[in-house]
């Protein structure tokens, strides 16, 4: 069996280096490019197709000039493999249950104002807010939990990428507009329950189905903020009313520490939804190597040794009988009486 290779560390340094810089003119490109078109309602969509569709591309071709990775769009956390759907549907179920256990309490103790909006030109555009949100968690799974976070982590290990990767995931929504304290510790907490998703199932489907229902179904379904932007909603507009803690304000439930709270909460039910998951793809895989050798003789010269009984008596030899020499016939017995009285006369 031959030694597994040696990750050389510094290469894998420079290209997580590599890929965060990619990261920030990826962002910087699309946004121009969604800046210079004149119809506005479509400029987000068209940067988040930009921003997830060049980082998986450009992804996998650092890891197949860099690493050799036969499979580079799989490498980095996009395997078609079976249950993929499912994954990412247990993800949803995740996310949408985080959202439902904040709005409860807000309706309780403030309730929601909601303004819905019946017109059927209205309900196209659900669809496309959909595939915006689709896009926007894609792309950010990617950013945070793909190639570079698998370089960070062959340097660091996994607890430390999992550390570095939400200071960075919080630096870079701080910078939002509105953004305050409760929002960086929510980043902070969101980026290890999204981690601990995807290192538990070695996939992105289970983490982007989280993060796609956590944003899509304040917006979608409830009319809330997300991150200061309340128009993403053609249907339905919610304002919230309530204290800041549990609201989060203008910002939306990413600056609300109640919010905080039922993402902390949503980490047990990671754990229990990706047991099965953890164990197919995290379980060390056995190499057989070394000398062969017989276990039942093994076992079976330990035990004659402590009983201290003598090895078994070899089987007997066969021992082959040869037949006598037959009797002679009657007739003959008479002929040879008969030549010994002639002899004797």
């Amino acid at each position: 069996m031959s030694a597994p290779a040696r990750v050389n560390r510094l290469r894998a340094y420079l290209e997580f280096i590599a890929a965060v810089l990619y990261f920030f003119v990826v962002r910087s490109f699309a946004r121009n490019v969604a800046v210079g078109i004149h119809r506005d309602l479509w400029a987000p969509f068209v940067e988040q197709l930009l921003v997830a569709g060049l980082l998986i591309l450009g992804y996998a071709a650092f890891g197949s000039l860099f690493d050799r990775q036969p499979g580079s769009i799989a490498a980095q956390g996009l395997p078609l493999r079976s249950g993929w759907t499912r994954e990412f549907a247990t993800g949803m179920a995740v996310g949408w249950g985080a959202v439902v256990a904040c709005v409860i309490p807000m309706v309780i103790i403030g309730g929601i104002a909601m303004v819905i909006t019946t017109q059927s030109s209205a309900w196209p555009w659900v669809l496309a807010d959909a595939v915006y949100f689709a896009l926007l968690s894609l792309g950010e799974e990617v950013a945070f939990r793909g190639y570079g976070f698998q370089r960070f982590a062959a340097v660091v290990g996994s607890s430390g990428a999992a550390f570095g990767f939400a200071l960075f995931y919080a630096i870079v929504y701080a910078l939002l507009p509105g953004a305050t304290n409760a929002s960086i510790a929510i980043s902070v907490v969101f980026s290890f329950l999204l981690t601990t998703a995807y290192l538990r199932t070695r996939a992105l489907w289970l983490s982007w189905g989280i993060n796609f229902a956590w944003k899509a179904s304040q917006a979608l379904i409830f009319g809330l903020a997300v991150r200061g932007v309340s128009s993403h909603s053609p249907i339905v507009e919610g304002n919230p009313m309530g204290p800041f803690w549990l609201t989060g304000g203008g910002f939306g439930l990413d600056a609300s520490w109640f919010a905080c709270l039922a993402l902390l909460a949503a980490f047990p039910v990671v754990y229990r939804v990706t047991r099965d998951l953890n164990f197919r793809y995290n379980a060390p895989v056995v190499v057989p190597g070394g000398i062969p050798v017989d276990l039942d003789a093994a076992a079976r010269q330990q035990h004659e040794a402590a009983m201290g009984s003598a090895a078994e008596p070899p089987a007997p030899s066969l021992v082959q009988i040869l037949p006598t020499a037959a009797p002679p016939a009657p007739s003959q017995q008479a002929s040879q009486s008969a030549s010994g009285s002639e002899d004797l006369r």
